[in-house]
């Protein structure tokens, strides 16, 4: 019995209680009146989703590969356009020009201790019928890896972080003038060429180790659902992290056709080294002929090999070139108008595009995208009209590095500016709990949606599974917020879909949703991820494709329709304290950490614990890290808590006036504020060194790209010692969160106003 299914037995008389309260409650940002007229239409649409349309969409967007610039990426793109059309949705393409590479040249040779070539291939399956369209397949490459050809020692560096190499320095081993071989995972990919070029690597292989992601971990395709000796990773290795995504060649500015482009050798977010993914079968060979230290035991995989560093006597030859065309990049929009808040618009997204056919990622996403957009026309013909405009986006060009998203925002970004008051993403989906996150201004409004949503296996709740689940896997610490907090938390947003634009260059609040959890994977990007492995080994009845439909079609609808847009600042407020504690934690924990190297320096621990035989070289004793004023930020977020406390207030109070025509004027105006409450939190210059992130809370990490960094100014300052920079950034911080106080306190006396008229 699964740990999940015995925590049901213990709550049989939960859920009907549960539902028929959540129910009855009135929603946030809605008369009692309208809160049971939005509900029912709530209901009919949560009717309409069907499993078996996701299934035929899926058939058909993931027969072929359609990658980037490919025929069926094209065809994919005019089918998708067609079906808006026809569920009277109002819809176009947007076509933008960008930079995308791919394959040309792809070799690597082991010349010593003997001779071996990587065979770079993913054979094809018998039981799986599309991983024979070999001459549609894109081969298996890192998109804007710079196109080189070295020729050196191999060093394994784990997975290649910035703290793999503190150990490697240890152990007296450089990677200078090496290629080196790291593991996926524990990082975004393009993390891993970033850190080996900056310490001196010319070149970097990248393979999954089966302890991560193959038999360690299941079966493998095609008898199960993980990575097989074949299978390999494609992906970008854009550094977009430390950049900008979207088009290397007009950062900043949409990609639109006759757009000033920068030569290619402007461009900062290609890599400075050239960088190749392998399979596991084809990385095997050459670890195993290393040499040198044994690899510490937590870096070692699940290969039957003994895991040697190197360098050498493994040497390795890599060549690597691209073709470096230009490519259109197609985004389908359709919009459905809204009534008397039409200048305020909810937009809706999930990328069509694939690294080759793509059923799990991103189709199993895009086709419950396409099922709520098709059960929103059949509420228009019932007589539904949204207060507010509903834009519905299919996104090109997700996977090389938010091509089509992030052109198009930066195309549009004054009018999302003005109008943009929500954008909800999905990339995906599969079975299990439901994962959120986003702004923490939508927190309310999330745990709302997700009380009123049925889970397909447990048949709780999917915001009572998600807690049950959580509470299954949570330190000790944690258990007792799970139990009594009225709300979860709300996962923070980095970057590595198509939210960044809108949240961490615009500052338009955000959610990204989706199912998953039980079904592990193993097919990300490589050939096997098609129909069939989808239909075999992951959401293969689609019902957790519907529970997507309903959850994010109940979302859109329930932000159109508001009187007032649902936003609630406790959330945010009780977020940022937590950020401020976290901070302090690292601060704390870095000075305790030195003081005590520095300790051990002076003891003599390092030269009584030296082993000849593994030999090892002393850390070097380093300044304590000094004291910083928080005292900034503090105060920042207790203003902000106080103008929380007094927003929530007034709205209790302004409710009962929700849609009276006197109280339209003021409404209009609250709504006008909350759209931009987002904004507050984001400052014009950026963030140090990489201006195109704005936002002042949430960021990709300079070292983690797709892992978040809240207070990404303050918080990597300290990671990287530059302390100077972290006061000053706990300034800046505390200027934007007390910006943010004042548009509450003005949203609060606004709605104060109105309930005492």
């Amino acid at each position: 019995m699964r740990r999940i299914a015995a925590i049901l037995l213990l709550f049989p008389l939960i859920l009907p209680a549960s539902l028929f309260a959540a129910e009855d409650a009135v929603l946030p940002g809605y008369s009692t009146a309208a809160s049971r007229t939005q509900r029912d239409w709530e209901t009919r649409f949560r009717a309409l989703p069907s499993p078996d349309n996701q299934r035929e969409y899926m058939r058909h967007l993931s027969a072929r590969p359609h990658h980037v610039g490919s025929a069926y990426d094209k065809d994919n793109a005019e089918w998708i356009l067609a079906n808006f059309k026809q569920w009277g949705l109002d819809a176009h393409i947007e076509t933008f020009d960008v930079l995308f590479p791919t394959p040309k040249t792809r070799m690597v040779e082991m010349l010593e201790p003997t001779r071996f070539t990587a065979k770079l291939d993913e054979p094809v399956v018998a039981a799986d019928p599309t991983s024979s369209q070999k001459s549609e397949q894109i081969p298996t490459y890192n998109a804007y890896s710079i196109d080189g050809d070295v020729t050196g020692p191999l060093v394994f560096v784990n997975y290649g972080l910035p703290e793999d190499y503190e150990r490697l320095e240890r152990l007296g081993i450089s990677v200078k003038g090496a290629i080196v071989i790291a593991k996926y995972w524990h990082s975004w990919r393009g993390i891993k060429p970033k850190v080996a070029a900056e310490h001196g690597a010319i070149g970097c292989l990248i393979y999954t180790d089966p302890h991560d992601d193959g038999y360690f971990v299941d079966d493998v395709f095609p008898d199960g659902p993980m990575r097989n000796a074949n299978g390999v990773q494609r992906g970008s290795v854009m550094d977009f992290a430390s950049s900008s995504p979207g088009d290397p060649l007009t950062p900043g500015i949409g990609a639109v056709p006759g757009a000033k482009r920068l030569d290619r050798k402007d461009a900062k977010s290609i890599t400075k080294i050239p960088v190749l993914p392998i399979s596991y079968g084809d990385a095997q060979p050459l670890l195993a002929a290393l040499k040198g230290p044994v690899a510490p035991e937590d870096w070692r995989g699940a290969l039957p090999i003994t895991y040697h560093i190197g360098p050498g006597p493994a040497k390795v030859h890599l060549k690597v070139e691209s073709n470096w065309d230009i490519k259109p990049v197609r985004d389908i929009i359709a919009r459905i108008p809204g009534t008397d808040a039409a200048d305020q618009w909810i937009i809706r997204g999930n990328h069509h595009d694939a690294w080759v056919n793509g059923a799990e990622d991103p189709i199993s996403g895009q086709v419950a995208l396409l099922e709520e957009a098709r059960a929103l026309g059949e509420l228009l013909k019932q007589g539904w009209k949204p207060r507010r405009t509903i834009i519905y986006c299919a996104w090109d060009g997700e996977e090389p590095m938010l091509l089509g998203s992030t052109e198009w925002v930066e195309t549009h970004a004054e009018e999302l500016r003005q109008h943009a008051a929500v954008y909800i993403n999905t990339d995906g989906n599969g079975r299990g709990p439901l994962a959120m996150g986003g702004s923490h201004t939508l927190e309310q409004f999330m745990n709302g949606v997700a009380r009123d949503i049925s889970d397909p296996e447990t048949k709780l709740s999917v915001w009572k599974r998600r807690q049950l689940s959580d509470l299954a896997e949570a330190a000790p610490d944690d258990r007792d917020e799970l139990r009594h907090r009225a709300d979860l938390r709300l996962t923070p947003l980095g970057s590595g879909t198509d939210f960044t634009a809108f949240l961490d260059h615009l500052g338009i609040a955000t959610l990204d949703l989706g199912y998953g959890g039980e079904d592990p994977g193993g097919i990300y990007h490589s050939i096997y991820d098609d129909f069939y492995w989808y239909t075999h080994f992951s959401d293969s009845d689609f019902v957790y494709g519907r529970a997507l439909s309903q959850t994010v079609g109940t979302a859109v609808m329930r932000l159109a329709d508001a009187d007032v847009l649902p936003l609630d600042f406790n959330g945010l407020a009780d977020t940022v304290h937590q950020y401020s504690k976290q901070l302090q934690k690292l601060l704390n924990d870095r000075q305790a950490e030195v003081k005590e190297r520095n300790q051990q320096i002076e003891d003599g621990v390092f030269q009584a614990t030296f082993d000849p035989r593994r030999p090892t070289v002393a850390p070097k004793k380093e300044d304590v890290p000094p004291h910083l004023n928080f005292a900034p930020f503090d105060n920042a977020a207790d203003a902000l808590t106080r103008s929380a406390d007094r927003y929530g207030k007034a709205l209790a109070k302004a409710q009962a006036r929700f849609g009276d025509a006197a109280a339209v004027a003021a409404q209009t105006e609250v709504n006008r504020m909350l759209i931009s409450s987002e904004r507050r939190l984001t400052d014009p210059e950026g963030l140090p060194r990489r201006p195109w992130y704005k936002h002042m809370l949430y960021a990709p990490g300079v070292y983690t790209g797709y892992g978040p960094k809240t207070v990404p100014s303050v918080r990597e300052a300290i990671e990287l010692k530059h302390y100077a920079e972290a006061n000053s950034e706990i300034v800046r911080v505390a200027k934007v969160l007390h910006q943010e106080a004042e548009l509450v306190d003005q949203a609060a006396a606004a709605l104060e106003k109105m309930a005492a008229q």
